[in-house]
């Protein structure tokens, strides 16, 4: 291919090639920009179920109440006991046109596996709520919810449902992973098998305050 050029020209023929594949790989290396922090006194949506709502724990002490303490933001808790994402779909409209949040965490799908519902069923249900707080320009972020099983409760080892890092990936939002599982397998942080005591909310709230530090969302 090079046969015909000077030496001249074909060592700077190569390290023209060199220095271009050279910005490729490094462009593919940058670390994706952070997301801009939202300031105190803005709308944060907790959308979820019981855990969301603070089951398990007096008033005051559930992870948004912690969780608005820590950031300043105006946490609004909506949060309902024995919710599913199959029925959080169907309300998420409403609470979005009442709060008009910035961002919305959302905390679902615990209720749906206890229930057996089908794994994929439960992930489009959530993409759902997701894509709702999207098309109105707000912002969201996914907590990762285990998905339980009877086995998994009782050996104390319940793990992440994969299909939140799947949405994540495909939805392009901030996932915040573990957290809640890591409190179900510690029985001195939860109320019951299923639910987050007061110290549990207290590391929940924690936990995903530390995440949203991390993306860029708090401070």
């Amino acid at each position: 291919m090079y046969a015909n050029l000077k030496p001249s020209e074909s060592l700077q023929r190569r390290v023209f090639l060199t220095v271009s594949l050279a910005a490729i790989l490094l462009s593919g290396c940058r670390k994706a920009p952070r997301l801009a922090a939202l300031q105190p006194g803005q709308t944060v949506l907790a959308f979820g179920d019981s855990v969301t709502f603070g089951i398990g724990a007096a008033v005051g002490e559930d992870w948004p109440g912690l969780l608005a303490q820590k950031t300043g933001w105006n946490i609004v808790n909506a949060g309902v006991s024995g919710d599913t994402a199959q029925n959080g779909k169907n309300r998420i409209a409403a609470l979005l046109d009442l709060h008009r949040p910035a961002l919305v965490i959302i905390e679902i799908g615990g209720n749906d596996f206890l229930r057996r519902r089908p794994s994929k069923t439960v992930k489009e249900d959530i993409r759902h709520v997701i894509q709702a707080v999207h098309r109105t320009g707000a912002r969201a972020a996914l907590v990762s919810v285990p998905e339980l099983s009877v086995l998994g409760v009782v050996a104390g080892r319940p793990s992440d449902s994969p299909i939140y890092e799947e949405l994540s990936n495909e939805e392009l939002l901030p996932l915040i992973p573990g957290v809640f599982s890591q409190i179900l397998a510690r029985p001195e942080l939860c109320a019951d098998r299923i639910h987050p005591n007061a110290q549990g909310y207290q590391v929940m709230a924690t936990g995903i305050h530390a995440r949203l530090r991390e993306v860029g969302l708090a401070t």
